[in-house]
């Protein structure tokens, strides 16, 4: 038996959402990987306002299938390959053997249509990803496609790993707005996604970094993400931005990050709002000040990668994110944590298992 590999007949718990508002921890079956699949022993799993909105089913339905183990942020190690040799069997080349940290993209696209040929997966024809419509990984096993899959470099922490899916949300966003070195930033939000929006922009080599939150108690993660000023006031954030990120998924954010705009600049919306809501957009404004609006949705395989190359360099360090660990079995008070208001808070984080 190879190390790592699951034992038939193995079982173990799983994070299951039956319907909305009925959450349980129940025990399953080891999921067998079909040919060109893997099975996965997921060590950490993050939880964001998105997993709130499937346990609530305020999630715009067509993203989601009850019933559903939660999970789309996520590291874990390999446990067996549906193709893989058997025992004393030679293994193919790239094949990764059993125990390798990895972490794996959520959304499976068609690979055919229009939009997957053009590399942009995250528009899919045939919306499928894990922890939405297909079982995610807040469990003790998690089948995905091997295509799908991405070594970590030694050194890269289980945690930094699962981070990979939010960064790679942030950095498909910043890859597509034209940033030119030296613009002034502002990032609107003081969740995960705006910490991380903060990081990533680095990499553009901004002259400012200003993040406009909520919550006092958040100054300190923003300043470690690098923000050169925190604040909660729109006027001392002030305006004239080159570039500005909604991450905090309100309307009122929205409207916020227009204003803030300088004229002839760029505004892109990352946060995602309840499903319907809408703003009151001043459009003369946004017409007069001649702004570019983008709008970005998910990742595609291409960000995922980028990001993935970035940690196993050694160049993007995220675990700083994480705030609050709670085993499996208390999953209820890691939910009231990340529904709460208290400050410093980033990541929340399920332990699975361990390597």
């Amino acid at each position: 038996m190879s190390p790592g590999r699951p034992v038939s007949g193995e079982h173990g718990p799983a994070l299951v959402v039956r319907r909305p508002g009925e959450v349980v921890l129940e025990e399953r079956c080891v999921p067998a990987p079909g040919p060109g699949e893997v099975l996965v022993r997921p060590q950490v799993v993050g939880l964001c306002g998105t997993d709130l909105e499937i346990v609530d089913g305020t999630i715009d339905p067509a993203y989601t299938h009850y019933p559903l183990v939660l999970g789309h942020e996520w590291s874990g190690t390999l446990a067996a390959d549906g193709q893989a040799p058997a025992d004393g069997e030679a293994a193919a080349d790239g094949d990764l053997p059993p125990g390798s940290l990895v972490v794996a993209e959520g959304i499976v696209p068609c690979g055919h249509c229009p939009h997957c040929r053009a590399g942009q997966t995250n528009l899919c024809l045939t919306y499928d990803e894990l922890g939405f419509t297909r079982d995610g990984a807040a469990a003790a096993f998690v089948t995905v496609q091997r295509s799908l899959v991405h070594p970590l470099a030694p050194g890269v922490g289980a945690e930094d790993a699962a981070l990979a899916e939010p960064a790679s949300v942030v950095y498909r966003a910043l890859a597509g707005a034209g940033i030119a070195p030296g613009w002034r930033a502002l990032v609107v939000g003081d969740g995960t996604v705006a910490l991380l929006a903060v990081r990533l922009l680095a990499l553009w080599s901004p002259a400012e970094t200003v993040m406009l939150g909520r919550r006092e108690g958040q100054a300190a993660l923003a300043a470690r993400a690098g923000a050169a000023r925190f604040e909660t006031d729109g006027r001392a954030a002030g305006t004239g931005y080159d570039l500005v990120i909604e991450a905090a998924g309100s309307t009122d954010a929205v409207l916020s990050a227009l204003a803030a705009a300088r004229r002839g600049g760029t505004v892109v919306l990352i946060g995602l709002p309840p499903h319907g809501a809408t703003a009151a957009v001043p459009v003369d404004d946004v017409v007069n000040n001649d702004l570019i609006i983008r709008g970005s949705f998910s990742y595609t395989s291409a960000a995922w990668s980028e990001v993935v190359t970035l940690l196993n360099a050694g160049l993007l360090e995220l675990g700083f994110l994480v705030t609050h660990r709670f085993p499996l079995t208390e999953w209820q008070a890691a939910l009231d944590t990340l529904r709460g208001q208290a400050s410093p808070r980033g990541k929340v984080m399920l332990t699975i298992g361990s390597a």
